[in-house]
């Protein structure tokens, strides 16, 4: 805190004897701050003393995807230190992120997880770093999640820290990453390579990507309202693609939820006959197909038939009118034959 330019005046920090001090509002503003983002640590590790150890080959609520291209994601990942996992609504893709990350820690442990999600609105500022207005009127500096998080990673650089953002292609991605856009790279990690940000008001005030931290976003296929990710970012993540999967593996699942067979049976081939005609779509393909997520929210006593109605008619339904907004045909058809 003594580096701070807003506490270079702080009574505590110039006569530290004694024990009562006089504090501005905006240096007990930022005493606060640093207070409860440490609390904040503090309560994620001990929500997480109870370490459980993670392997996705034992994982019984493992998602849906193949061991071999789980575990070929994990090796990307450790190498290339940032993916995008991408795919239509519905395959699981923050589920995953998730288990990625407990297979790396070999445990489930959160508290070395931060999420966060993209939006339109978001920025360099609310990342990284950026000046803040105070009640006073001024304007102090305040440090981004990212930035914090980064933080966390340094303090603990034998463990493995994962950045997860939900949606990533949401926000203005330029604007948001600014000179992280060659940090976060995987050769350009470490100290070597430390930068000063572009608020920092100290030239010793360099940052860096640790070696320790890994980024996983998450990208939906199927908005057309979204922004293409740019050739400067797309180079610096590899990228993944998750499909739905409506196979044994689904099947089993849905069965053990309690849904009847002659149910599963109508669910997996009416959906895949569906996906098949998306795909086969030239205005829209693999990446508008129905994800599996859809049907996992099945509770045991539920009444089954009308579980599936509610799911075609206010899920499905506002989906298929939305990816063929121009064709009001296919979307009749395709709704015929979903329901039972």
């Amino acid at each position: 805190m003594k580096n701070n330019p807003a506490l270079q005046n702080c009574e505590v920090f110039i006569n530290n004897q004694g024990s009562l001090f006089k504090l501005t509002e905006d240096e007990y503003d930022i005493i606060r701050e640093v207070i409860d983002n440490k609390n904040i640590i503090t309560e994620k590790l001990l929500q997480s003393s109870n370490i459980k150890t993670y392997k996705f080959v034992e994982d019984i609520d493992k998602p849906f995807i193949s061991e071999t291209d789980f575990l070929q994601t994990v090796a990307l990942l450790k190498r290339k230190k940032n993916i995008i996992l991408q795919g239509p609504p519905g395959v699981g893709k923050t589920f995953i992120a998730r288990k990625l990350a407990y297979e790396i820690m070999k445990e489930v442990k959160d508290a070395n997880i931060e999420m966060v999600q993209f939006h339109q609105s978001y920025s360099y500022e609310d990342f990284i770093q950026g000046l803040r207005p105070t009640q006073k009127g001024g304007f102090d500096l305040k440090d981004g999640i990212f930035y914090l998080f980064c933080q966390r990673a340094l303090a603990h650089p034998d463990r493995p820290f994962f950045f997860i953002i939900d949606e990533i292609n949401r926000g203005n991605l330029s604007k948001i990453f600014g000179e992280l856009m060659m940090l976060i790279e995987a050769d350009k990690r470490g100290e070597k390579f430390a930068l000063k940000l572009t608020y920092a008001e100290d030239e010793d005030d360099l940052f860096y990507v640790p070696e320790n931290l890994y980024i996983i976003g998450t990208m939906n296929t199927a908005d057309r309202s979204l922004a293409i990710v740019d050739y400067a970012l797309r180079r610096r993540f590899a990228f993944v693609t998750l499909q739905p999967d409506y196979g044994d593996n689904f099947r089993s699942f849905l069965l053990a939820k309690g849904l009847s067979g002659s149910l599963v049976d109508h669910i997996c081939s009416t959906v895949v006959k569906t996906n098949d005609k998306i795909k086969a779509d030239i205005n829209l393909g693999e990446g508008f197909q129905i994800g599996h997520s859809y049907f996992c929210m099945f509770n045991s006593g539920q009444d089954e038939g009308k579980w599936w109605n509610e799911i075609i008619g206010f899920e499905l339904k506002p989906l298929l009118e939305e990816i063929w907004f121009d064709d009001s045909s296919k979307v009749n058809e395709t709704m015929k034959t979903l329901f039972r």
